[in-house]
């Protein structure tokens, strides 16, 4: 006669068992533990599911599903979770801890303007590595600084949604450019020819070079195709810029319309950039971003 083995308490799931499980199996990345033991005891709640079936099925061993199958039984959800490991007591309580971070966040030291780690461990009486610890989990960053500036323009919002909606909504059988200038631009020579990159050694080239003036570059972005059209000028003032405007005139086809999203520089709102354009369009505008400190919205308007 056959062995049977030892009869299996029958495993039975209600509905909110069978849910709180397979959210648990459908982890993707975390607690992959739990999420394997939900997947055994969903398999075992099948009918007629066997150990040595449901072992083969999740390529894991019989014994690890027979205790999951058992822990199941005993505490139900329970039973799944990791009970407490033994160990150490923490040394640092969570109250200490709530200090330092208090501390950080609404005092500075009497002779600093931030914190630093040795500063708040010789407050705190704790080391300067757990410090950096609880920073660490509180992601504290007291050595850092960001600034922010808050327009007064009261035409603020609707400079934002013109500029904006040029961006997302560009209007049809038109071109939408951003232009911007890098003025300065240092053109330097090295005083001996760079050396080439070779297996193990990376390229060389020496540190002193002789400076041959500076030279400004334009840029126009178009945002529909993503091409850039681009210039070199010796100098960067408003006689430039427009002949920069000219040169994106002749590179756009003549039955398209021109937008021109620019800053506040006061080079392209001089009377001859903001009304100099040429006429080979039939409509052509310039639109301020919103700028800190206010800038003025101006169009073009129809040139012909």
């Amino acid at each position: 006669m056959r062995k049977t083995g030892r009869p299996k308490a029958e495993l039975i799931l209600t509905d909110e068992e069978r849910g709180e499980l397979l959210r648990w199996s459908r982890r993707a990345k975390s607690a992959q533990a739990l999420a394997l033991r939900a997947r055994i005891v969903l398999a075992c709640a099948e009918p007629g599911a066997t150990n040595k079936q449901v072992a083969q099925d999740l390529r894991v061993v019989a014994n690890t599903v027979g205790k999951w199958r058992r822990r199941f039984l005993e505490s139900r959800l329970d039973g799944l979770v990791d009970e407490d490991r033994p160990g150490r007591p923490p040394s640092i309580t969570l109250d200490r801890v709530e200090e330092v971070v208090v501390a950080t966040l609404e005092s500075t030291p009497v002779n600093a303007t931030h914190w630093s780690r040795a500063s708040m461990a010789k407050k705190s009486g704790l080391s300067r590595s757990t410090i950096g610890r609880i920073w660490k989990d509180f992601e504290l960053k007291p050595h850092l600084t960001d600034g922010f500036k808050l327009s007064t323009d009261p035409l603020f919002v609707d400079k934002v949604v013109d500029v904006v909606g040029l961006y997302h909504h560009p209007p049809e059988n038109a071109a939408v450019f951003c232009v911007d200038e890098k003025s300065q631009i240092q053109a330097l020579d090295r005083s001996q020819p760079v050396l080439p990159m070779m297996p193990g050694m990376p390229e060389r080239r020496t540190h002193d070079y002789a400076r041959n003036g500076v030279t400004s570059l334009f840029a126009a972005f178009n945002i529909t195709d993503g091409t850039v059209i681009t210039e070199i000028r010796r100098r960067h003032r408003a006689v430039e810029y427009k002949q920069f405007l000219t040169a994106i005139d002749k590179a756009v086809p003549a039955e398209l319309d021109v937008h021109i999203v620019c800053d506040n520089l006061s080079t392209h709102k001089t009377p001859r950039s903001r009304h100099g354009w040429p006429v080979t369009h039939g409509s052509t505008s310039t639109s301020p971003p919103p700028e800190a400190r206010g800038s003025i919205r101006s169009s073009a308007g129809s040139l012909i």
